[in-house]
């Protein structure tokens, strides 16, 4: 538990508790703090709005029990194009290995602030691994209530030497464990623009860097004055989520304002489609937006992975790959109509 003795009386104050000794949004959390400090206040048109919850509306389950069936892929087309996101349920990921990789998310963030702070900016052995928190002033406006570790796939050697012992094993088990999943969803929708078959440029333009993402919800004082997430879009081609039973997870509406809550379902995994893949598609598949309520009673966590093109290679739309095989250049560009726009993957994580 981190020390309850701690007086943060102003900024840097805050700064050097929750970034520099590295105690993270959980550290002032577990100080049992009666108000939210300033820093994670949200303005008023950033704040999650309950009247805006469309109550009985809900994004796709689908069943991948049959996954060859071309009623499952029809579905699968239909969600990407309607609502950018779906729940998957029999999915052969093995539910023991989701339970384990839940498990040491927990164990992580259950370490000493001295223990994750080897995994800060400052502090990881790598670029590949980093723990941290929403604490970029110059970037927002307000900070979001999460501490999160990322980590980078390049391979198992750099994984096994680099990453938390805590957790290594389960992420990268969790990780190949749903690879077969995502290369039968990218089949599929590539199947619905018409590209039957994936060579190994095809494969590398969609999915040619892997990351995986620990998130950590602590309880939050005034869960109404901030958000676990602010509303975004994912930059990847497809996210695959795995979220605990707490729920807090909102999707936009297809009326630009509504929100959508996406109940936790045993089991499940939650899909969404990304800007690379809505890029990809031209427009047909949607990069939604979504967001992450803050939760004044319960800790949550959830572990997404995010299925990125590399930096390097150019995403354009599907009918301008070349006879079917991929993309030649390696600039970072992408097409959208007639019209070519540099495309800009940050090194940024949600």
């Amino acid at each position: 538990m981190a020390p309850t003795t701690v007086l943060l009386s102003d900024f840097s104050d805050v700064t050097d508790f929750v970034v520099n000794q590295g105690n993270g949004v959980k550290g002032l959390s577990e100080m049992g703090l009666k108000a939210l400090p300033k820093q994670y206040i949200q303005p008023l048109e950033e704040r999650f709005s309950e009247k805006k919850i469309v109550p009985h509306e809900s994004i796709p389950i689908i069943d991948m029990s049959k996954w060859d069936d071309p009623e499952v892929a029809k579905s699968i087309c239909d969600a990407a194009e309607m609502w950018g996101f779906f729940q998957v349920v029999n999915h052969r990921v093995p539910l023991q290995v989701l339970d384990r990789v839940k498990a040491a998310t927990h164990r992580f963030f259950g370490l000493s602030a001295a223990e994750k702070n080897k995994y800060s900016k400052e502090l990881s052995p790598s670029n590949n691994v980093r723990f941290g928190t929403s604490f970029n002033t110059q970037a927002e406006k307000a900070l979001e209530w999460k501490d999160y570790l990322s980590l980078f796939y390049v391979s198992d050697d750099e994984a096994s030497a680099l990453w938390p012992p805590a957790c290594k094993d389960e992420v990268l088990e969790y990780t190949k464990s749903s690879e077969v999943l995502i290369k039968q969803l990218l089949k599929v929708l590539m199947k619905g623009l018409k590209v039957e078959g994936t060579d190994e440029a095809k494969e590398a333009l969609l999915m040619g860097s892997v990351r995986t993402n620990l998130n950590y919800y602590p309880i939050c004082p005034n869960p109404e004055l901030t958000v676990g997430v602010g509303r975004h879009s994912d930059v990847s081609t497809l996210t695959i989520l795995l979220q605990d039973d707490i729920g807090g997870l909102y999707v936009r509406g297809n009326d630009g304002e509504s929100w959508i809550h996406v109940p936790p379902i045993s089991g499940s995994l939650v899909i969404n489609i990304g800007d690379a893949l809505q890029i990809m598609s031209n427009g047909k598949y949607r990069s939604v937006e979504h967001c992450v309520i803050a939760n004044g009673s319960s800790n949550r966590i959830s572990v997404p992975i995010f299925i990125n093109p590399r930096p390097q290679d150019t995403i354009v739309k599907v009918s301008s790959w070349s006879n079917g095989y991929g993309v030649a250049k390696a600039s970072v560009m992408a097409s959208s109509d007639d019209c070519q726009v540099d495309l800009v993957v940050l090194d940024w994580v949600i």
